[in-house]
């Protein structure tokens, strides 16, 4: 039986592993910039969401913009309101009237969402609801808050909170930690990206709970990708994980490779391992496409020995540092 966490100061309770439903939404497009994972089977991701819940994962996470709420409709489908999972969504993209990307943490904007969110996922209530990566001055504006906080009242969701940026979590978290608003963090953290660790502790003594994303950094941890990978138009990692970012990102990692090599254990394995070390978080989410990918992601968790864990919280500092740096650079 999967670990189960204490999300925070919530009555919620989570798999210390959870399912990322980014990429089962399919290869939706705003405008001329893929916002999907390329083409995907609804009938495989139905059945990689019952086979991570025979794996033991009870957390779910979604957002109204993957596929354009495609992703909320299957999760909705398999799982409806049953009791016995944790569902988590987001709201503030959507498609402006030219199908770019637009932000919107308007208070009306946020109110419609979450009712069309409720009718995809079968719901009566969202369990943990995300402003979708909200930066200080739509904090400050108030809207938002004010949405998220009537919704409560409504009953509409029981818990909120906000998805924070890629690569600059700061000055969101500690505006919320400072208010003391919301109830949860997602945030970015793997073996290349650690910038949010700093965070950590000052978020669980706050009463935080800690959703960990990109746990696997679109794939690239998972060892799977080579200097002639290449991912089609209508997948976002087509402009993320670009020949230049392979090129930096693989000899780099063959220091990492050896200590999941020294303890017999997959790449998949020591990545997520990582990832749920840190005792702050409450769960980790890797994007699952597949019934494989649902029990991949669900066997080999493990302790890492102390000296692994060292090993490779320095490798940060002393190289995938830069590489971060790069990544965001590029956009």
């Amino acid at each position: 039986m999967m670990e189960q966490r204490q999300f925070g100061s919530t009555d919620l309770r989570v798999s210390t592993i959870g399912f990322g439903g980014w990429a089962i939404g399919g290869p939706a497009m705003a405008g001329s910039q893929p916002i999907g994972w390329g083409t995907v089977d609804d009938a495989t991701s139905e059945q990689a969401l019952r086979e991570a819940f025979a794996c033991g994962m009870t957390f779910y996470d979604t957002a109204d913009i993957y596929g354009l709420g495609h992703s909320e409709e299957l999760i909705g489908r398999v799982f409806a309101n049953r009791k016995d999972v944790v569902i988590a969504t987001k709201v503030g993209h959507r498609q402006g009237s030219d199908g770019s990307l637009t932000l919107d943490y308007s208070r009306d904007h946020i109110l419609r969402a979450c009712e069309k969110s409720l009718k995809r996922l079968r719901r009566d209530c969202i369990d943990y609801y995300q402003l979708h990566s909200a930066r200080v001055e739509h904090l400050r504006q108030g809207e938002c808050i004010d949405a998220m906080e009537q919704l409560q009242r409504k009953g509409l969701i029981r818990y909120w909170g906000l998805s924070l940026n890629t690569f600059t979590p700061f000055p969101e978290a500690e505006h919320m930690i400072r208010h003391r608003q919301g109830d949860g963090f997602q945030l970015v953290l793997n073996i290349l990206n650690q910038r949010a660790i700093p965070l950590l502790r000052r978020m669980r003594e706050a009463g935080y709970g800690i959703i960990v994303r990109m746990p696997l950094q679109f794939g690239l941890l998972t060892g799977k990708f080579s200097l002639g990978t290449t991912f089609g138009k209508n997948d976002h990692r087509a402009f993320r994980l670009t020949p230049g970012v392979l090129e930096a990102a693989l000899p780099l990692l063959e220091k990492v490779w050896t200590i999941a090599e020294g303890n017999s254990m997959s790449k998949t394995s020591l990545a997520l391992s990582f990832c749920s070390s840190f005792k702050e978080v409450s769960t980790v989410i890797p994007g699952i496409k597949t019934p494989q990918q649902a029990q991949e992601n669900t066997s080999g968790v493990t302790r890492l020995a102390a000296k692994d864990r060292r090993t490779l919280l320095s490798l940060f500092d002393a190289d995938l540092q830069r590489l971060v740096d790069l990544m965001e650079e590029q956009g």
